[in-house]
């Protein structure tokens, strides 16, 4: 798509990824802690959004050479620009929501 949102939607716009990005933020994750940290995710949805990141070049996976293999993700160069603007956005959709969950009211 032409539009950068658009292009920013259709790569990282899925729920799955959203959540996948919102920890890879905080540090380097392996695959089963991103399946353990995801209630209702199932291990083959993980591992095709995994795969389209990668593809993206927006995530790294880092496989280990020893049994069992642990396998790591972690941001590219281009994930990290996306990670410094991850937080001004995540605080302004924070501060719409009230301690309940419910949005405020934009207009009082």
């Amino acid at each position: 798509p032409a539009c950068p949102v658009a292009t920013t939607v259709s790569l990282i716009g899925s729920k799955w990824k959203l959540l996948i990005i919102r920890n890879l933020i905080k540090r380097p994750w392996c695959f089963n802690e991103l399946m353990k940290s995801s209630d209702g995710l199932s291990q083959k949805v993980l591992t095709t959004s995994l795969r389209e990141l990668e593809n993206e070049w927006i995530v790294y996976r880092n496989d280990y050479q020893s049994n069992p293999p642990p396998v790591e993700y972690r941001f590219t160069p281009l994930g990290r620009k996306l990670k410094a603007k991850w937080p001004s956005s995540a605080i302004t959709t924070k501060r719409r929501f009230d301690k309940r969950g419910r949005p405020e009211q934009l207009m009082n």
